[in-house]
């Protein structure tokens, strides 16, 4: 990353994420952090394969509809036009960011920049073990008894319900970026 374009990248990658996490800095990252995808397939294969458990839980709440990974790739490709993107992946490497904290088992996260539209979608996804929530719900608070609405944790709907403890905006697209 060493052209201006590839430092611009590498600032707004970085921005996606400070803006993303508050209570994290993410200022001293640096381009060796970043990966640059290969392929779109790629990609797609390691979606695909770590949210299996999730299409199967959409698999059996919506029956004969459409797959949930068709769903997601299609809201993806809606938009941000997938295929005129190039992906850039961070692995966390640093004690202190959001993706190391204890419990979490495997994250990953994924940002599709489309230049021409100017905008970024970052995608994120963890798993986080069980038993660490529920230690974390001894210590802190019973999730269970926090989101009767919907009649649990809110970890395990995938219907959207448990997006009310977050606010409305639950997603960032860059519109105004400078190229």
């Amino acid at each position: 990353m060493t052209d201006q374009n590839s430092r611009k990248t590498l600032i707004y990658l970085i921005l996606t994420l400070n803006h993303i996490y508050p209570d994290y800095d993410f200022s001293s990252l640096r381009a060796e952090h970043f990966t640059k995808e290969g392929t779109l397939s790629d990609v797609k294969t390691d979606i695909d394969t770590l949210l299996m458990e999730s299409s199967k839980v959409w698999a059996a709440r919506y029956g004969n509809e459409e797959p949930f990974l068709e769903v997601l790739w299609k809201t993806i490709d809606a938009a941000i036009e997938v295929f005129d993107c190039d992906v850039y992946s961070y692995k966390a490497v640093a004690e202190g960011d959001p993706f190391t904290d204890d419990g979490n088992l495997w994250s990953f996260n994924y940002f599709f920049y489309n230049k021409k539209l100017k905008r970024i979608l970052y995608f994120t996804m963890h798993a986080t073990s069980k038993t660490m929530l529920d230690l974390d719900s001894d210590d802190e608070l019973d999730l269970d008894e926090s989101n009767d609405q919907t009649g649990g944790t809110g970890y395990n709907s995938y219907d959207g319900s448990h997006r009310e403890s977050f606010g409305n905006d639950d997603s960032m697209v860059f519109d105004e970026m400078d190229l």
